[in-house]
């Protein structure tokens, strides 16, 4: 079963969209996947592009997927405050509506792109709420140096075209008119500051050979060996797009499943 529509938020003060895949009934507690989208997505993203139904029917899982516009899937200084939706009032209305687990090991964010970044933020930030992230073809990783560029001269980047001056507004709306760093958006510095007495969580990290990302997913992999924590990463042939995303997804519940 596919759910469409919106809610009002809350926090957002507003309707906000919202899909969910619940698989047939069974006696026993579903586990839950919050799955985000990418810059260019919506809420309908997954649906309307992967296989998340076979997907969600063989393992059981209800796919949750919310609607957060450009916002990087963080507290926007100028706008709404898209990671506390996510992270703190969509977990209590699907708890109250839907028949899930309450075992940690049970909870799990996945997001591409944007959403990767996005999934990677929230796992790290709320360790307590998802014990596992997978984060396809992840964007964002490396924040602070498209901060210092944007904020000491932006003319070189915003020349480069419209994608480049519709990223410099995301920026202002979710930094200010300063675009000051804030080490709490930074997932490096969330692993680097990581408090001891929280539970860590597995990271799935995945990208394609032919991605324009994959540079920075190399050297954010080169990081992670110099940490602790239970990160794994994988890649293969593929580019910055739905063939790559929907194999990337199948990969990514069949570790969690087994892992």
């Amino acid at each position: 079963m596919i759910l469409r529509g919106n809610y009002t938020s809350e926090i957002l003060r507003s309707a906000t969209n919202i899909q969910v895949f619940i698989p047939e009934k069974s006696a026993a507690p579903f586990r839950i996947v919050y799955l985000l989208h990418g810059l260019h997505g919506n809420h309908g993203s997954w649906g309307d592009n992967s296989m998340l139904v076979h997907y969600g029917k063989k393992y059981n899982v209800i796919f949750v997927m919310p609607d957060v516009g450009r916002s990087f899937y963080c507290d926007l200084e100028h706008g709404r405050k898209y990671f506390s939706l996510i992270a703190d009032e969509l977990p209590q209305i699907c708890g109250k509506i839907f028949n899930i687990s309450a075992k940690l090991e049970d909870t799990a964010v996945i997001g591409y792109s944007m959403g990767g970044f996005g999934a990677l933020r929230l796992a790290l930030s709320r360790p307590e709420q998802y014990s596992f992230c997978g984060a396809i073809s992840p964007a964002c990783l490396y924040f602070k140096p498209l901060l210092d560029t944007l904020r000491e001269n932006p003319e070189p980047y915003l020349k480069t075209g419209a994608e480049a001056q519709e990223i410099y507004k995301d920026q202002l709306a979710i930094y200010g008119e300063g675009l000051k760093y804030k080490p709490e958006y930074d997932v490096l510095e969330l692993v680097k500051n990581f408090p001891n007495d929280k539970p860590k969580p597995k990271m799935y990290v995945t990208c394609g050979t032919e991605d324009g990302l994959l540079k920075e997913n190399h050297k954010f992999r080169e990081e992670m060996k110099n940490t602790n924590f239970d990160y794994t990463y994988e890649e293969w042939t593929g580019g910055h797009d739905w063939e790559f995303f929907n194999d990337a997804l199948r990969k990514t519940l069949e570790f969690w499943h087994k892992n």
